[in-house]
């Protein structure tokens, strides 16, 4: 890596987070929310770059490439988010390489990250994705399908159960933005209600970052606003 590629990562970082901490000041926010690093495609060393930067979250997507970066990271140990759609076959390596996972949508998913997470290691924390946006082609548990997802995740060993995660469908209006995740932070709040001590809401990337800020995310994934540009990978 060039020292300016370095120092340009190390300008994004602390404009994101200064651009966060803005927004929540804007609406009144106590504390501004969590950012996760989505570096799903880029190479190790824009991660040492961030970490050097003062970046302690990353979020990643493809079983196969994270593994190795979490390799070539063991000595750093950065906290490690899985933020990509869970494949049955990928649950081991998931399980026993990442400390978050943010798409449980299904049971069976649940039930294997349990299962396969090796006793050594802490907890998994866990988020269930919602499908707020009702799209067929999107993600998600459905809202009337998530207190019995809820359940069958908190029943269960090895996972601790932290709270919601959704993706809306795209849309540039802020105010079906905001309308959009304020459902999710009433499906928090009413769980919440309910007996649980969920504490995250993982909700917010660059498109709709004010809107999800507004609404109460505790942590906002973004990955371009801070490394640029994504190349396409075919890895899964």
């Amino acid at each position: 890596m060039t020292p300016e590629r370095s120092a340009w990562i190390h300008d994004r970082l602390l404009e994101a987070q200064r651009n966060i901490t803005d927004i929540a000041d804007r609406y009144g926010r106590t504390r501004a929310p969590a950012l996760l690093a989505v570096s799903k495609t880029f190479p190790v060393s824009d991660i040492q770059a961030a970490i050097a930067a003062g970046q302690t979250r990353f979020g990643e997507s493809y079983v196969p490439e994270a593994t190795e970066k979490i390799r070539q990271l063991d000595d750093i140990s950065p906290e490690w988010h899985f933020i990509g759609p869970i494949q049955t076959n990928k649950t081991r390596a998931i399980a026993e390489h990442f400390d978050w996972v943010h798409g449980i949508e299904r049971a069976i998913v649940a039930r294997r990250l349990s299962e396969q997470r090796p006793q050594t290691l802490p907890d998994l924390q866990v988020c269930i994705q919602v499908n707020i946006s009702a799209e067929s082609t999107k993600a998600g548990v459905s809202l009337q399908d998530l207190p019995a997802l809820v359940d069958a995740v908190g029943q269960l060993p090895r996972l601790r159960l932290r709270g919601l995660m959704a993706i809306p469908a795209r849309n540039g209006d802020f105010r079906q933005q905001r309308a959009a995740f304020h459902t999710l932070r009433e499906a928090f709040d009413r769980l919440n209600e309910a007996g649980l001590k969920l504490d995250t809401l993982s909700m917010g990337m660059t498109e709709d970052l004010e809107a999800a800020i507004a609404e109460g995310s505790t942590l906002v994934r973004l990955g371009t606003a801070i490394f640029g540009p994504r190349k396409q990978a075919g890895k899964t």
